[in-house]
């Protein structure tokens, strides 16, 4: 049973639930999926003359380890841009280390490969492969734009941006396309502590979804699902 911290729903036949912490849980495969974790980002940037708090991996790492406890999850799927750079496992430090060590050994653990990290590392354990096919949804790090079967992918950070009394917020969110023959894709929120965010009406974030009948931003309240519409590339 999937606690509070995630919101149940319909996808593409199966139930998922996205929770408040960026993670998407698959309760019939006991799967968390996480998109662009980019783990050593902060170092990449120090390497370069910008200085970051070089916390990012183990806060990731960290958060990741307590969605696993959250949903009681079996597996680990995760959507490409693991580490940021293809260099990013040698700069990890000790603990970080020993924590990722520890989650792929415990877990049934599937790393697949995004255009930040085409070549991971094999020191981990897990099972590295370029995209990946369960219950009819294929999963892989970037949508393809043209794509009619159901699809889970990351690599595009979408952010919702609102104004609320005056403010403007900006939140992780997931985008989700449904065609007019009912097919659904969906982009998922990047879990990775240092990524960012595009807004979720990008025309690169909508075109990618294409053909879509409608696309709404997805995001975990209060148990449920809160789904804002977005407006739609043309073509």
């Amino acid at each position: 049973m999937v606690r509070a911290m995630f919101a149940p729903f319909p996808f593409a036949g199966h139930e998922l639930a996205l929770g408040a912490g960026r993670a998407l849980y698959w309760p019939a495969e006991q799967a968390l999926l996480v998109a662009d974790l980019h783990l050593e980002k902060a170092s990449w940037f120090a390497a370069r003359g910008q200085m970051l708090p070089p916390y990012d991996s183990r806060d990731t790492l960290e958060r990741l380890a307590d969605a696993v406890r959250e949903t009681g999850a079996r597996r680990v799927i995760t959507l490409g841009d693991n580490f940021h750079d293809d260099a990013g496992a040698l700069r990890l430090d000790h603990h970080c280390t020993g924590m990722l060590e520890a989650l792929t050994r415990a877990l049934d653990w599937v790393w697949i490969t995004g255009n930040h990290d085409e070549e991971l590392p094999k020191g981990f354990g897990g099972t590295i492969l370029p995209e990946l096919k369960i219950g009819g949804v294929i999963l892989r790090h970037e949508a393809r734009a043209g794509e009619t079967a159901p699809e889970l992918s990351g690599h595009y950070h979408p952010k919702l941006r609102v104004n609320v009394r005056n403010r403007h917020i900006a939140r992780p969110c997931a985008v989700m396309g449904r065609s007019h023959s009912g097919a659904e894709r969906m982009i998922l929120p990047a879990f990775g502590s240092l990524t960012g965010g595009l807004d979720a009406n990008h025309p690169e974030i909508l075109g990618a979804l294409q053909p879509a009948a409608k696309i709404a931003a997805l995001m975990p309240a209060a148990g449920r699902i809160a789904r804002f519409p977005l407006r739609q590339a043309a073509g």
